[in-house]
């Protein structure tokens, strides 16, 4: 069995060993409340569309001012919502495009 610094080349930096999922954690013990759960990051999905239904909804998001990604997520939490499916922790929508200001302190806005 080799180390994780054997199987590196020179100069690069060991590889991290991932830690194991602990589904304790993600349980209630018996008799207590759900543990609070941690912000995740953001799901990322391999999505298959046909091309037209693909070009159909860029162009809406397009004149809704929305990536095709936003317009996708934006569908998907309407539909659930209206099914009575989304669940009640779920954040709001990230907000798109630059922050307000500029996005940089001191920043002056465009003209």
């Amino acid at each position: 069995m080799t180390t994780p610094s054997e199987d590196s080349a020179p100069g690069e930096p060991a590889p991290q060993p991932s830690a194991p999922r602990d589904s304790a954690k993600d349980s209630a013990p018996s008799g207590g409340p759900a543990p609070r759960r941690r912000p995740q990051q953001r799901k990322q999905v391999l999505l298959r569309l046909d091309p037209q239904v693909y070009e159909a909804l860029a162009r809406w998001a397009g004149d809704e001012l929305r990536s095709a990604n936003a317009q996708i997520e934006f569908l998907l939490r309407r539909a659930l919502a209206e099914a009575g499916r989304l669940p009640g922790d779920t954040g709001p929508l990230p907000r798109r495009g630059r922050p307000p200001g500029g996005g940089r302190p001191g920043a002056a806005p465009p003209p």
